[in-house]
């Protein structure tokens, strides 16, 4: 033994014990301890970066040169850990793992116990104080690997393929420098979101839901109106997910105690480009988003896409070129209001008409039309929008929701004054919006000498081409609503499933309720009548209701029974 030590007098230290030990030649651990000087790291820290001493045993011989216990990563479940306590960046960063936690000491596996960069880092981060173990630098590197992986699997799979080409814009307003966040702007989180966009889009989903909880994180789309998982990504994502959110949408990362409202802009092409409306609300564990996703071409389907009976299509274009009158359009949050307006709006926009629109959010952006935001808190509320419009020389106006008297109460009076009007109403059907404007105050005799057209709709799932013949007693049939003579020839479908639709369902139609102001109508309006009445006089003039509309697109295949079910009642 003292001939060893005689032969590395040159040697101090670590490399000392490791020319000792026979792990390296004298010259070699000179050659490194100069190396490591160069670079002003230690020779063990050098050593495990490039591979200089067989891993295994340099571990041992650290261990007994520092004094630090040493561990078999290997035979460690990495699910118990609680690597929870400590952000996965600097797990990443630091080449560390915090193996478990005893008291307010917390074990963590390093492969370099000198390095105390790392051990003060990961104790400011976590609050414990950090008792190092040693493991074998190729061991912990596979632990870490897979710990990673396994807190992130929807990293994984995505196509990195076109995600970088992606161009973002804040719909409002635009980002300062001092704004952005260093630590969102990590490759694998906007990646991630970059393709949970992405995704929503391709698959046709209407809106995208990033869900924090206790102990999980949830992102779901709406698909043909119901709500289905997308991913799980791991809670500790949480802040990150919704922080990149936020500097998408211009909004104030540091603000997570009120509700936000932002846009984003996804430049998709030179020609193509998707908006999003992003709505934050602060939850019990952290900050609830969600986007909808707005595409403009969904209101250039023109009226034969929107799902309109061929008599309904009829009234409804009528209606829409008419110098003037109101169109009512009511139905539930979802069932498509906007799209049906747009479409309308589509058919009137051109350079001989002013065209202007209210609403409460504007949510697509049409050239021609000139749209205002709503603002209460500013003043602009849809009574104050319509005066304004009425004074720059409109053709046509629409109002997003009739909320209130003063805002009826100046809608008719421009309708009655040669403009065409267009607006919506939250009831069931289309006899209730009546008696809602009834209901508000406004006088019959303005009612009925305003409104040309009154519009509910509902949106249903359609049946995919994978639908089967469904085979349904007569009695379930006519329960149903069908009447006798229609069953002998009648021919329905079920959904059934396949790999390119949702659950035997692809894409929505709309079913509609098209109750033009007839004669007979409008005397029952006058006479104060009630909903009730006013239905009754519709169906015997042979407008069909929503459930009436619903069966007729199930006798052609379009829909089955059980959606019908589940949308209108009977």
């Amino acid at each position: 033994m003292n001939t060893e030590l005689k032969a590395t007098s040159k040697l101090q230290g670590f490399a000392r014990r490791l020319v000792a030990e026979g792990l390296m030649e004298e010259q070699a651990a000179i050659s490194a301890s100069q190396e490591a000087a160069k670079t002003g790291s230690t020779i063990l820290a050098w050593l495990i970066k490039n591979n200089g001493v067989d891993p295994e045993a340099l571990t041992i011989a650290a261990s007994v040169e520092y004094g630090v216990p040493i561990i078999d990563i290997r035979a460690v479940d990495l699910s118990a850990t609680p690597d929870s306590l400590v952000n996965e960046r600097l797990i990443e960063k630091h080449r560390a793992f915090p193996l478990y936690l005893r008291g307010n000491s917390l074990f963590l596996a390093v492969s370099d116990p000198t390095d105390q960069e790392v051990i003060d880092a990961i104790s400011f981060s976590s609050g414990f104080r950090i008792e190092p173990i040693l493991v074998a630098p190729n061991h912990l590197e596979a632990a870490i690997e897979r710990a990673l992986q396994s807190a992130q699997p929807v990293f994984d799979d995505f196509e990195d393929e076109g995600l970088e080409d992606l161009g973002f814009q804040a719909g409002d307003d635009d980002l300062d420098d001092d704004s952005f966040d260093p630590a969102v702007d990590e490759t694998p989180v906007v990646k991630f979101i970059n393709k949970v966009l992405l995704d929503g889009i391709r698959k046709g989903a209407s809106d995208i839901h990033f869900e924090p909880y206790e102990t999980s994180y949830r992102i779901r789309y709406r698909l043909d109106g119901i709500l289905v998982l997308a991913a799980n990504p791991p809670i500790q994502m949480s802040r990150r997910l919704s922080s990149r959110l936020k500097v998408m949408a211009g909004l104030d990362i540091a603000e997570k105690r009120i509700p936000q409202d932002g846009r984003i802009k996804l430049n998709l092409s030179r020609k193509k480009s998707i908006d999003f409306r992003v709505s934050t609300c602060p939850i019990m564990f952290g900050e609830k988003v969600v986007l909808r996703i707005l595409d403009s071409s969904s209101t250039q389907l023109g009226i034969e896409g929107l799902g309109f009976e061929p008599l309904q299509q009829e009234t409804f274009h009528s209606a829409v070129i008419k110098p003037y009158g109101m169109i009512l359009v009511t139905g539930p949050t979802g069932s498509g209001k906007t799209v049906t307006l747009y479409t309308a709006l589509n058919i009137l926009n051109d350079v001989g008409r002013n065209i202007s629109t209210v609403e409460d959010p504007v949510e697509i952006r049409v050239p021609g039309i000139n749209q205002v935001q709503q603002n209460v808190k500013q003043g602009m509320t849809f009574a104050r929008a319509l005066r304004s419009f009425l004074r720059q020389d409109p053709d046509v106006i629409m109002v997003g929701e009739i909320r209130d008297l003063e805002t009826a109460e100046i809608a008719i009076k421009a309708a009655q004054t040669g403009h065409l009007v267009f607006s919506t109403l939250h009831t069931n059907d289309a006899p209730q919006s009546i008696t809602r404007l009834m209901n508000m105050g406004v006088p019959t005799y303005n009612i009925t000498s305003a409104v040309n057209l009154v519009i509910a709709q509902r949106l249903m799932r359609r049946l995919h081409k994978c639908k089967k013949p469904d085979d349904l007693p007569k009695e379930v049939l006519l329960e149903a609503g069908f009447e006798e003579d229609e069953i002998d020839n009648l021919k329905i479908y079920k959904s059934v499933g396949c790999s390119d639709c949702n659950q035997g369902y692809r894409g929505r139609t709309g079913v509609f309720e098209v109750m033009p102001i007839t004669d007979s109508i409008a005397r029952i309006v006058l006479e104060e009548g009630d909903a009730m009445h006013i239905a009754m006089q519709a169906r015997e003039e042979g407008i069909n209701d929503l459930r009436r509309s619903a069966l007729n697109k199930v006798a052609e295949g379009a829909i089955d029974l059980t959606e019908t079910n589940r949308v209108t009642k009977d």
